[in-house]
């Protein structure tokens, strides 16, 4: 295509050759790129490879935290719940005159 020889930066472009038989194999091994890793390199890799794992823990207190909250608002709820509905049970049975008396529950299948 016409004016696309040079990439937006103004460098020429160099694509890649793929040189490929029929059947989808290469002609030639790909050649390797040439790793020039200087000490600042080796550096942020450990630098980066110590944020990830810290950050990996801030997650996994983020979500203890979470559900210690979780646990601390739903446990008052489940409380307040349970006397409500031991309270009205209480008062039922008061009502119908078997306060002292042994409770027998039925089911019915049909």
């Amino acid at each position: 295509m016409p004016g696309m020889e040079h990439a937006p930066s103004g460098h020429p472009r160099n694509p890649p050759v793929l040189d490929m038989t029929l059947d989808g194999q290469f002609r030639t091994a790909p050649e390797a790129p040439a790793s020039r890793r200087s000490w600042l390199d080796r550096a942020l890799g450990k630098v980066s490879g110590l944020a990830l794992l810290v950050a990996l823990g801030a997650g996994g207190l983020l979500l203890a935290a979470l559900a210690v909250l979780a646990v601390s608002v739903l446990l008052p709820v489940v409380l307040m719940a349970a006397a409500i509905g031991a309270g009205t049970l209480y008062w039922k049975l008061r009502r119908a005159g078997l306060a002292g008396q042994r409770l027998r529950f039925v089911v019915v299948r049909r």
